[in-house]
């Protein structure tokens, strides 16, 4: 589904923030994506979703090569793709409703036949009675949770999901994290960054991808990436 091989990214003309960077993602995988803060790890979900280019390498998304792809045609890829990012992009004129439908509206589809899905969603969120609240007038956590369920409402081949658990209490993590693995269940891979160390222990995830000093290593578990780490030390 996902194939990096030797990519390297740099902002302008600035120093390259990621090195070398090779893996793969298999359909219907499980992964997480650890490393400490500035190691660069949203800047690697950046050229996941093709919201930015590579500064050098390949990269290969659903079989295609994306440097032989016309730019117009990438929008249509990104479709296939859920992206929860840190700072939400909710529309500020759109209720909570109508900014978790718009993927499925954006695919063509009608209001009859999405909506009590969508009103399903937000109830196991926990945002049951805000769906015609807009964004400012919501918490940040709150904010968090529509933009978990905008991505992956309309059920993406591939979700990325950058810290999906920061601003939220216990509770509603864990709701979150049955959410992303019954996702997985369905066939959807999926890539998670987070520095919880307990969502590293719970999750089902093959490999863990930990990033540091811009180059990418791979563990089985959270218990090979504690070993590894004190053994650097």
């Amino acid at each position: 589904m996902v194939r990096f091989e030797n990519v390297g990214m740099r902002y302008g003309l600035g120093p390259e923030i990621l090195r070398d960077i090779s893996f793969t993602l298999e359909p219907g995988s499980f992964h997480l994506l650890n490393g400490p803060s500035g190691a660069g790890k949203t800047s690697l979900l950046k050229l996941i979703y093709l919201a930015e280019r590579p500064s050098r390498g390949a990269i290969s998304m659903f079989g295609r090569e994306i440097a032989a792809t016309p730019r117009e045609e990438l929008p249509s890829l990104r479709r296939r793709i859920g992206v929860v990012f840190q700072d939400f992009r909710l529309l500020d004129h759109l209720t909570v409703f109508e900014n978790v439908s718009l993927p499925r509206r954006v695919m063509g589809e009608f209001e009859s036949g999405y909506r009590a899905e969508v009103e399903e969603l937000l109830s196991w969120v926990g945002l049951g009675n805000r769906l015609n609240a807009k964004p400012p007038t919501l918490s940040g956590g709150e904010k968090q949770r529509v933009a978990i369920a905008r991505a992956v409402v309309a059920k993406p081949e591939l979700l990325l999901a950058d810290e999906p658990t920061g601003n939220v209490d216990p509770e509603i993590g864990g709701r979150i994290m049955r959410l992303f693995i019954e996702l997985n269940r369905l066939g959807t891979s999926v890539l998670i960054a987070t520095h919880d160390q307990r969502i590293m222990e719970r999750l089902p995830a093959t490999r863990i991808f930990q990033l540091i000093d811009g180059r990418v290593t791979t563990a089985q578990s959270a218990k090979d990436l504690v070993l590894a780490e004190a053994m650097r030390a």
